[in-house]
């Protein structure tokens, strides 16, 4: 089987993170074994958004790293509501990353359903799931999250070269798991624009890729060609699953920055240098990308990186500049 997927995202690495301290969540508590069947049919809002042919934008926030002390994570966890619930009630969608760039991170859903009460719409929230858990672990996560009100989840494979392993190869293999376990759920898989185009667009057009939606690794308009050719690829295969486009909101042009990016995600450092020393701002040269993005067909993004503090003002300058 070829279907995988071995990037998860990568918001928020130059964000100067704070976390709450991690209080054990045994999820396992959650788990049945057995979830009551409920009707897979209801389509929930953001995939109706996505299939409706106009422009989605979302946001996507990394949750706070875990090993910090309890005063600064508490900070951390009230930035993240405010900004969670911010975005959420001007109607954008809102994903939250599980160890994007393998830095432990605090249990998302937790703090979620802590945090959030019932004020803000939990099905225009979607959390990360990779494979690097146990699968008692992500079966109990899945079935939680829709216990709590989460009808979406985005499942990824995370990356191989760090922290804990997989508890499947590919992240095709978990959603089959959590559908089967949890069918309610819709689910969301992953593309990369930067790989080979056709291998990429028949991951998604596999009937095992399990998902009614996918993500892609952050681009830019630096690199148009390469996304041009996957949604090329992705025309001729006459794919029907919704994308989301990553589109990063790089801060600077410091260069030690743009390394440690590099480690993670495919970063067009020299045109971003250029750009930034002609004086262009960082909302600019975001709003660059999602303009020259749209010009390409493509219809729906997520905004990586904003600022934690002030994500929804920095995607509303964002935007107004789109």
């Amino acid at each position: 089987m070829g279907v995988g997927e071995d990037a998860s995202s990568t918001a928020g690495i130059d964000i100067i993170a704070a976390s709450a301290v991690a209080i054990p969540l045994h999820l396992s508590q959650f788990y049945t074994g057995q979830m009551p069947i409920r009707d897979p049919r209801n389509t929930p809002p953001l995939v109706q958004a996505l299939q409706a042919g106009s422009t989605v934008v979302s946001a996507e926030l990394r949750p706070p790293r875990a090993e910090l002390a309890p005063a600064a994570g508490m900070d951390a966890w009230i930035d993240t509501y405010h900004a969670v619930s911010g975005l959420v009630r001007d109607g954008t969608y809102v994903f939250l990353t599980d160890s994007a760039v393998g830095a432990k991170e605090e249990n998302n859903l937790r703090h979620l359903v802590i945090n959030l009460g019932s004020d803000v719409p939990r099905d225009r929230v979607v959390p990360f799931l990779t494979t690097k858990h146990t699968m008692d672990f992500c079966l109990a996560y899945a079935e939680r999250a829709w216990q709590q009100g989460f009808s979406s989840l985005v499942v990824l494979g995370g990356d191989r070269t760090i922290g804990p392993p997989r508890c499947v190869s590919h992240a095709w293999q978990l959603r089959e798991a959590i559908r089967e376990h949890v069918p309610g759920l819709t689910l969301g898989g992953w593309a990369n624009p930067h790989a080979e185009a056709a291998k990429q667009a028949a991951y998604v057009d596999d009937d095992r890729f399990a998902a009614e939606f996918f993500l892609t690794q952050v681009a830019s308009h630096h690199d148009i060609h390469l996304v041009e050719g996957f949604l090329a690829e992705l025309a001729r295969r006459n794919v029907k699953v919704p994308g989301v486009f990553g589109v990063f909101y790089y801060r600077s042009a410091n260069l030690k920055t743009l390394e440690i990016l590099k480690q993670f995600l495919p970063v067009p450092a020299e045109g971003l240098i250029k750009e930034f020393a002609e004086g262009a701002s960082a909302d600019e040269i975001c709003a660059r990308t999602i303009r020259r993005l749209k010009q390409s067909g493509v219809r729906n993004f997520y905004v990586s990186n904003l600022p934690i503090g002030k994500a929804r003002h920095t995607l509303e300058k964002v935007l107004k500049l789109v």
